[in-house]
């Protein structure tokens, strides 16, 4: 029909691959969280000045016998913060995926 392929691949592969993408993105921001956090503990993450998450923990964990608590403020927030980035992947996945529009009754694009 004389279309040129930029504007074939806008129209017909891009809608089909943007929620891909896009939860893609967020479950790789969870895990790029997860995994400071988890070399922050360590020791090998961001330098000591800096506070994170990860170094919180590593900061409290001498005193996890006597004071447990000390820990549970930047594992949660830890917790929070991953499961908020798969929570919103999933909802931008339900949002965008083009076979559940059609199921609803709506057209795609």
């Amino acid at each position: 029909m004389g279309a040129n392929s930029a504007r074939i691949a806008l129209a017909h592969v891009l809608p089909n691959i943007l929620s891909t993408i896009l939860v893609q993105a967020s479950l790789t921001a969870g895990a790029a969280i997860f995994a400071e956090a988890s070399l922050s503990f360590l020791g090998a993450g961001v330098p000591p000045p800096t506070p994170t998450w990860g170094g919180m923990l590593h900061d409290a964990y001498p005193y996890l016998e006597t004071n447990p608590w000390l820990t549970f403020v930047p594992g949660a927030c830890i917790f929070l913060a991953v499961l908020s980035c798969n929570f919103i992947g999933e909802g931008i996945r339900d949002l965008l995926d083009p076979r559940e529009r059609t199921r609803r009754g709506t057209r795609s694009v």
